[in-house]
């Protein structure tokens, strides 16, 4: 198990679109939530966010890397439409071998990778 300050970080987006059934009635997303905590529970953390002003894209993640892999240059990645229990799947294994920086992107989510929005400035929050 890391230490939370050597961890990878899952910044999930819970606010007016990302985490409602309004907008995904099909998906069950706190179910989602529940298997990404246990599933990078001693990998990674998981920080849930108010809007990340993503909301035409959502389910919206932001996968960042640990910070001594952020310090070499490696980066933030967004996830957009994070709506199945098969994207969830792959985010824990991304963050089990060691997410951004570690280890490549798995394929079922490079299909997902997104811009950070327009309107938020690069390394607000800590999320670039």
């Amino acid at each position: 198990m890391r230490s939370p300050s050597r961890e990878p970080t899952v910044t999930v987006c819970r606010d007016c679109c990302c985490g409602s059934t309004r907008k995904h009635p099909g998906v069950d997303h706190d179910a989602h939530l529940e298997a990404l905590r246990g599933g990078i529970a001693g990998y990674g953390r998981i920080v849930v966010s108010q809007c990340l002003l993503a909301c035409d894209r959502s389910n919206v993640m932001v996968v960042t890397p640990a910070p001594a892999l952020r310090r070499a240059g490696a980066g933030s990645v967004w996830l957009a439409e994070v709506l199945t229990t098969a994207h969830i799947h792959a985010v824990v294994a991304w963050i089990r071998a060691g997410g951004p920086g570690a280890a490549p992107i798995p394929a079922e989510l490079a299909a997902l990778r997104s811009d950070r929005p327009a309107l938020l400035p690069a390394g607000s929050c800590g999320i670039d």
